[in-house]
Order: structure tokens, then C-alpha cells, then sequence
């Protein structure tokens, strides 16, 4: 099946973000953000853009200062100043070592403060969940984002079921069925990550994979 990549979402897992990994569609997360650079490189090809080309789809926190959110600095024994640190090369919005004729200074907001180039979060956890329609039997494994509300599931999974909010979704607890709160996450709703009991115990974590059970509201909306 073709997923919907790149559909818009308040979270991301670094794995949507890796899928981006080029100059037509470049994505990097930082401090948590992600930033869609695509258009943004369309209209700056050279070799300032080649830094960040070779880190699409990665996380490039690394290069910046977390506390003040500018891009690090070292101080540089020749001249004696205070420097951007760009060991992979200078790139777009870093001044030039040594001043030149042809630098501008009318670009504004460094793309890396831009909230317009920001379009959702860098999810710090996920796991993995297992869907199954009761109705056609179809069961998908569904990387998700810890911080994901039930509804935004549902919407992850729509690029596999047009229908999915049909559904009455549903978690198995001592026998009984019982529905989930679509506003709240999993572990709201008494599902909780057990990787690292798992791991305490030298159990592989794919050995149990948290089901969630669709049931058919016999009301299909249309996709």
C-alpha cells in the first residue's frame, strides 16, 4: 500500500523524519522541532546548501546551542574572535570567516528560528501497535508516537482505512472489550509501553506488540 508521507502532523517519528533524506525533500529535526526545507533549498541551490542536503532526514541539534538556540561558536586562535562551529562546512545564514562584498545580512529570521519552515514535533518516544479489524481481519503493525491521542492514531491509520473512524476502537482487558478514549493517549487509557520490562527481563519487545481491536459501527463514512 502507498502511504501518505509527509501528511501533516503535531508528532513525528525520527523514522517519517528520515524518509525526507534529500534537497526535493528535506526534512531535519532540532531540539525536538522539526523543519520541512524543501521549498526553502528550491531557492538557495549552491554549495551553502550542501551541510544540510548531506543531514536530510536526520537530527542536526548537535550543531546548535540548545540554550540560546543559535548555531555554536568557537574562539578562533588566528584572529582571535568568536566564530560559527560548522565543521561540515559553512552553511545558509552562517556569515563567511572573513567578510565578504557579497554578503547579505536582509535575510531576517535564520532558517533554523523560522516558525514558518517549523511544521510539528519531533516525537521523543514510540512504539509499535498492533490494529486489527474485526471486520476484515486486516491487522497492521503501526509505528505511533507516545504522545499521540487516540484520534491521532486513527489518522495515522487512515492511510490504510479510509473508513477508520467508522470504527469503535477497542482494547481486550481481563476478557472484556472495552472502548478507548479517543482523546487520550495510550497509556491514559491503560496500555502501557512494556519494552523495558521486557528488556529487564531478556524477553525480546517484539514478542508482544499491544493490540487494538476495531469494531464496525455499521455507519461507513465516506473516505
Amino acid at each position: 500500500m502507498s502511504l501518505v508521507i509527509g501528511q501533516k502532523r503535531e508528532y513525528y517519528t525520527p523514522n517519517e523524519v528520515a524518509l525526507h533524506n534529500c534537497m526535493e525533500d528535506c526534512w531535519v529535526s532540532i531540539f525536538g522541532k522539526v523543519y520541512d526545507l524543501s521549498n526553502f533549498l528550491a531557492d538557495r541551490k549552491g554549495p551553502l546548501a550542501q551541510p544540510i542536503i548531506k543531514f536530510a532526514g536526520e537530527d542536526i541539534s548537535h550543531w546548535f546551542d540548545e540554550e540560546t538556540g543559535n548555531v555554536k561558536t568557537y574562539m578562533d586562535e588566528e584572529t582571535t574572535l568568536e566564530l560559527p562551529y560548522t565543521p561540515h562546512g559553512r552553511f545558509i545564514h552562517i556569515p563567511p570567516r572573513e567578510p565578504m562584498a557579497d554578503w547579505r545580512t536582509d535575510f531576517g529570521t535564520p532558517w533554523w528560528r523560522n516558525p514558518d519552515l517549523c511544521i510539528g514535533k519531533l516525537s521523543q518516544k514510540t512504539q509499535n501497535v498492533r490494529i486489527v479489524n474485526t471486520l476484515s481481519k486486516q491487522e497492521v503493525i503501526l509505528e505511533v508516537c507516545t504522545e499521540e491521542s487516540m484520534q491521532q492514531i486513527l489518522d495515522r491509520y487512515m492511510d490504510y482505512n479510509g473508513h477508520a473512524s467508522s470504527y469503535t476502537w477497542k482494547s481486550l482487558d481481563n476478557g472484556d472489550f472495552r472502548p478507548l478514549d479517543m482523546a487520550k493517549t495510550l497509556e491514559q487509557n491503560g496500555i502501557y509501553d512494556e519494552r523495558k520490562e521486557f528488556e529487564r527481563l531478556r524477553i525480546d519487545s517484539d514478542f508482544y506488540v499491544p493490540v487494538l481491536h476495531l469494531y464496525y459501527n455499521d455507519d461507513l463514512t465516506v473516505a
